[in-house]
């Protein structure tokens, strides 16, 4: 059965993200810049909306990040969402908020052989991968609707991933901009990006 539609979009740039830290099932806010890409994508959401006829419903993650970043796209694209704990961010459980310098002092180890990918499944009480994937697999499996779906950085790659039918090491590698989203549709995985169609204030 082929699947509806999905837009995929990520959360703005947050406090945690331009420190480095592991932010995951813990929250802060958007930096002024993260406000700006929320912005930018709920204009690049609108002119794809525009071109395309269908008629879409939104959920979204129920972080925090995800919601700001919500608010700031229904301003511009007024549709009714749903939350759903599904899209949520993979947790690394104890280390959820804790820097990588940090980890490696309080974990002494744990961290020994991994790369920027893999380092998220190390923790020893965090989600691993396999229970990601399925958690993807279950949320893309109910999807009977046209759906824009905002969600974080690495639980979309994984979302990719699993509707493109990725290894797991292909999935973990792909990019997760912040300043455009994902067109899922008829097994491709198209990037919207670029500079929107913005009107001009009125002088």
């Amino acid at each position: 059965m082929a699947l509806p539609t999905l837009y995929l979009l990520r959360h703005g740039e947050t406090v945690w993200n331009s420190l480095g830290r592991f932010q995951e099932q813990l929250d802060s806010p958007l930096t002024p810049r993260g406000v700006e890409q929320a912005d930018q994508v709920a204009h690049l959401l609108f002119d794809a909306l525009c071109n395309d006829d269908q008629l879409f419903q939104m959920q979204i993650s129920p972080l925090g990040r995800v919601r700001e970043t919500a608010e700031r796209i229904k301003a511009k694209v007024p549709l009714p969402s749903v939350d759903d704990d599904r899209p949520v961010e993979v947790t690394t459980g104890n280390w959820d908020g804790m820097t990588r310098f940090e980890i490696d002092n309080k974990f002494p180890g744990h961290l020994d052989g991994s790369n920027a990918f893999d380092l998220y499944f190390r923790a020893p009480d965090g989600e691993s991968l396999d229970d990601a994937c399925k958690r993807a697999m279950s949320w893309i499996s109910d999807i009977r609707h046209p759906t824009i779906v905002i969600s974080h950085g690495l639980f979309a790659r994984i979302l990719r991933g699993v509707f493109l039918g990725l290894s797991k090491h292909e999935m973990l590698e792909l990019p997760v901009p912040q300043d455009g989203f994902y067109r899922l549709d008829d097994g491709r995985c198209d990037l919207v990006t670029g500079s929107p169609s913005i009107p001009a204030p009125v002088q």
